[in-house]
């Protein structure tokens, strides 16, 4: 039974209404629109279905507006905790093609993150003969309640300690707080890794484990992280490329609409609160020769130190050299910008170590054996478009090997602790510190540029040029609190 035929029975056997068709803008927020499930099993659906174009960022203009989502039967997902039977649905990816009444129709399209990008880089691995895994370790938070329009400066917590916002179901902005049975205070920066009950999302994520498992997403653990008020972490089995970044979008998916049902919000967003830790989005790569986890793991090296190849080392050298441009697409918002600073775990100098979570490309050493050795890309973070951020990594990593790029001797030192003497000694750089920067940077990598496509990359620097320039006239309250008396 093929995939299409799989995918029909599916739809019969759960009796799905409808199905949500689903991909990614080149920003990297995931898009849907529902046709009935009938249009899948007895019409045309698994043909395609067309779509405007123009209304997605970064697509088309308006009078080239006319695309078609191509649908990937092996995606289809059941939404299980749906029980309406007038509502049950399933969620599917799909890629984005031209117009088949064009004359280059029937071609997966330049706009794609997904059908284009990705699935480009990927071919580029294989001719080297490598199949890349990706695993990240995505973080969120979950709040109780946000209002926009009644932020308070320096409300959550202060220089000082001050009040932590833990005392109950996350939220970001506790009216008078109290202590109330059953809940303890999380102070800041002293919340990972805590029980129940100062933890209060554990059955939220004992839920969100069960559905993203139910639709494929197997999940390895799942915490409390770092920071004071519901910060998550769950984190799925490593995977390939592309369903990796499927995956992602699935994890999103549950995460916010299990949030729902729970009256809370699910944020993505890198640095939600002041002065406590933000969500990254470390990744984990390893290369395979041969079907993963079975054949030859291309990174590991028994009689090397830390049983790391010369492969994984060139590898490093080239996610080095193309840092820089890489913190554009992998922190791509103005608020990722505020998560990269020091005294809050997040990399922001140029190096590489084994076991070093200071360092900006870190190998894990848990246990030397080929199943067990990657390395791990610590400047990502969950306001990324996966495709993207997952295929520009990919591309620097092999332009390194195909360059021979070596990394340097790895530096084991707390990088935090550094003085720009040392720095400067052990030529340690530093990442961008503002959108701005990181873009100045990425349109100066051609790698990178030629991994995106001239599309991708010039409709991703409209955008975020654009996101930059907004951000930099609003006057924010901190302003206002600081320079009203001036």
């Amino acid at each position: 039974m093929d995939a299409v035929e799989k995918a029909r029975q599916m739809l019969k056997e759960n009796e799905v209404k409808q199905v949500l068709c689903a991909f990614s803008d080149i920003r990297g927020i995931l898009q849907t629109f529902s046709i009935p499930a009938r249009e899948f099993i007895d019409g045309g659906g698994f043909e395609g279905i067309g779509f405007d174009g123009s209304s997605i960022r970064g697509f088309k203009s308006i009078e080239e507006s006319d695309m078609v989502w191509m649908p990937d039967p092996t995606t289809l997902r059941v939404i299980p905790w749906i029980e309406d039977p007038i509502q049950k649905s399933a969620i599917m990816f799909g890629d984005i093609y031209e117009a088949f009444g064009e004359k280059d129709g029937g071609r997966v399209s330049d706009v794609d993150p997904r059908g284009y990008v990705a699935k480009r880089a990927l071919e580029k691995a294989k001719n080297m003969g490598f199949t890349p895994i990706f695993g990240p370790e995505i973080e969120y938070f979950v709040f109780e309640r946000i209002d926009p329009t009644k932020l308070e400066y320096d409300l959550w917590v202060s220089p000082n300690g001050g009040k932590g916002d833990s005392w109950g179901p996350p939220r970001v902005m506790p009216e008078s707080p109290e202590i109330k049975p059953g809940n303890l205070i999380l102070r800041p920066k002293e919340a990972y890794f805590r029980a129940p009950p100062e933890d209060t999302t554990v059955e939220y994520r004992n839920e969100v484990s069960y559905y993203l498992t139910e639709m494929g997403v197997e999940i390895e653990y799942h915490h409390h992280e770092v920071a004071t008020a519901g910060q998550i972490e769950l984190d799925f089995k490593p995977r390939e490329l592309i369903p990796c970044g499927d995956a992602f979008y699935l994890y999103k998916f549950v995460a916010r609409n299990i949030a729902k049902r729970y009256g809370w919000i699910a944020t993505f967003m890198p640095k939600p609160l002041y002065l406590d830790n933000a969500s990254g989005m470390h990744t984990h790569i390893s290369l395979w020769k041969g079907e993963p986890f079975k054949g030859e793991n291309a990174f590991f090296d028994k009689d090397e130190e830390y049983g790391l190849s010369q492969v994984a080392r060139y590898f490093i050298g080239g996610l080095l050299e193309h840092s820089k441009a890489l913190t554009a697409i992998c922190c791509p918002t103005v608020n990722s910008y505020k998560r990269l600073v020091p005294g809050f775990e997040a990399p922001i100098n140029i190096s590489w170590s084994p076991r070093n979570r200071s360092a900006l490309v870190r190998v894990p050493i848990y246990f030397k054996s080929p199943k067990a050795m990657r390395c791990e890309y610590r400047a990502v973070d969950p306001s990324c478009n996966p495709y993207l951020a997952f295929s520009c990594i990919l591309a620097a990593g092999l332009d390194g090997i195909k360059k021979k790029i070596d990394p340097g001797d790895p530096l084991r030192a707390d990088m935090y602790e550094l003085t720009p003497e040392e720095k400067e000694k052990y030529g340690v750089g530093e990442l961008p510190t503002t959108l701005r920067d990181a873009l100045e940077h990425l349109n100066s990598d051609e790698v990178l540029q030629q991994t995106l496509g001239s599309h991708v990359f010039d409709a991703f620097m409209s955008l975020k040029t654009d996101e930059w320039n907004q951000y930099c006239l609003y006057i924010t309250p901190w302003e206002i609190m600081k320079y009203l008396d001036i």
